[in-house]
């Protein structure tokens, strides 16, 4: 039997794909890279905004047709859209033959024997506790990085996102679990970890009483097979002194942090249900520059959120201004039925929302223009992702960089290298988002 996977959304979607993969694995299923030889079509579904919402229906309207030619013999869905819409997407695409939530995909594969016997399955359970792994998940990002994620679900409950009615209350991996899955992933290859979580900063605070991130930490980086470990989703407001203090003396821990803090409004951040100020969000970021002068510093904002100022837009522009943060994102707002955000006044038109996004990103690629030119000279460390077509040259990522979301480094060298490999450059030149260098050659510039 052949399955083909289709996975959406964000990297903690894409480990519980690797891990229903896995779990197909096990059962002796064949994997395929082609919809046309599927015996199995899955489609792991994202529903964080409407724009994601889209991009699952609109695939899941093109696997349709595959089952409806007939050499498809199964259609099924899992993710937070099937946990979102449950038995409405039955009824609305006829051809899917099952619908599996956020807190049963373990059960994939009894669920398609029961499809494949011919029966329809609703399969929709309260998201809680954590699904059962695989004994071997199934690697799909090339094999030198993976994605770990520590925890499940969100207890923060911000006014304009569905993720806690879709994953369920925080619930955090036993570490003895995520060390040994460490352990394997490394064993297999992998070098860059990547800790991912709705929110990461919590970790342990279930299961042993304290935040635990930074013990997390210690214990992975004394895997020996590690290179780089690397911290996304860290809400502002839980930052500690202990993780910071790791952060700083953990050789193999990227001085990387992804802080989503969505507004610099205090107005808007109540309104938001966010747990900051701007006070706050400045001495914290002023605390971890001092204590890692060279940390590269990503975040995430709303723009148009109801009853968004102009005055509070151009407040979020003299933030980013005085920040200078190395990587920024905006997303416009997303109104999601059953948030409360989505019944507040002053809803705001996609025409200025856009607008406003436009004037965040035309800033920061100034902001970003200058912190690269700046690096011009310096000699970095970079993993190769891989080798430029038909150049002397490949593409790389220094610490400063997580995959899928930021940029990468451009480097000439008539070298042989491998994905994975760790190489020095020494940049020679910066673009708005990325960096050209080339091989560091310590003799030659001893010379």
């Amino acid at each position: 039997m052949n399955v083909y996977f289709v996975s959406l959304g964000c990297d903690k979607n894409l480990v519980d794909s690797e891990e229903m993969l896995g779990l197909l694995v096990e059962r002796g299923i064949q994997i395929t890279d082609e919809e046309e030889k599927a015996d199995v079509i899955v489609v792991n579904t994202c529903s964080f905004i409407h724009d994601a919402m889209e991009e699952s229906v609109q695939t899941l309207l093109e696997m349709a047709e595959y089952r409806a030619k007939g050499s498809c013999k199964a259609l099924i869905v899992t993710g937070c859209l099937a946990q979102r819409f449950k038995g409405d997407i039955l009824e609305e695409i006829p051809e899917i033959d099952a619908v599996v939530g956020t807190g049963s995909f373990d059960q994939l594969s009894r669920i398609l024997d029961r499809v494949l016997e011919g029966e329809k399955v609703l399969h929709i359970t309260p998201p809680e506790g954590l699904p059962r792994l695989s004994s071997h998940r199934v690697v799909t990002t090339g094999g030198h990085y993976e994605y770990l994620k520590i925890a499940e679900g969100c207890d923060k409950h911000c006014t304009y996102c569905v993720i806690p009615s879709l994953r369920g209350n925080y619930r955090s991996v036993p570490m003895e679990q995520l060390v040994a899955q460490a352990r394997r992933l490394a064993g297999e290859g992998v070098c860059e970890l990547i800790l991912v979580a709705q929110e990461t900063t919590l970790y342990g605070v279930d299961l042993y009483g304290e935040k635990s991130l930074h013990r997390l930490l210690k214990e992975l980086c004394a895997i020996p097979e590690l290179s780089w470990i690397r911290v996304l989703y860290c809400y502002p407001e839980e930052i500690y002194p202990e993780l910071i203090e790791t952060m700083k003396t953990e050789k193999k821990i990227c001085r990387y942090l992804d802080l989503p803090i969505q507004h610099a409004s205090d107005r808007i951040l109540k309104l938001m249900g966010r747990r900051t100020t701007r006070e706050k969000l400045e001495t914290l970021i002023a605390e971890l520059r001092k204590a890692m002068p060279d940390i590269a510093l990503r975040t995430t904002l709303i723009t148009g959120f109801p009853g968004e100022t102009e005055e509070e837009h151009e407040e979020i522009l003299d933030f980013i201004d005085e920040m200078e943060f190395d990587r920024l994102g905006v997303f416009t707002y997303s109104r999601e039925d059953g948030t409360p955000a989505a019944r507040m006044e002053g809803q705001i038109d996609e025409e200025v929302k856009e607008a406003r996004k436009a004037e965040i990103m035309e800033l920061q690629q100034e902001i970003s223009l200058d912190r690269g030119q700046a690096r011009v000279g310096q000699v970095v460390e970079a993993v190769v992702e891989g080798k430029m077509a038909d150049e002397d040259a490949y593409v790389g990522r220094t610490y400063a960089d997580a995959p899928g979301v930021d940029g990468y480094v451009f480097i000439r060298t008539p070298c042989d290298l491998m994905s994975g490999d760790f190489v020095r450059v020494r940049v020679t030149g910066a673009l708005e988002y990325d960096l050209i260098g080339e091989i560091y050659d310590e003799d030659e510039y001893a010379e």
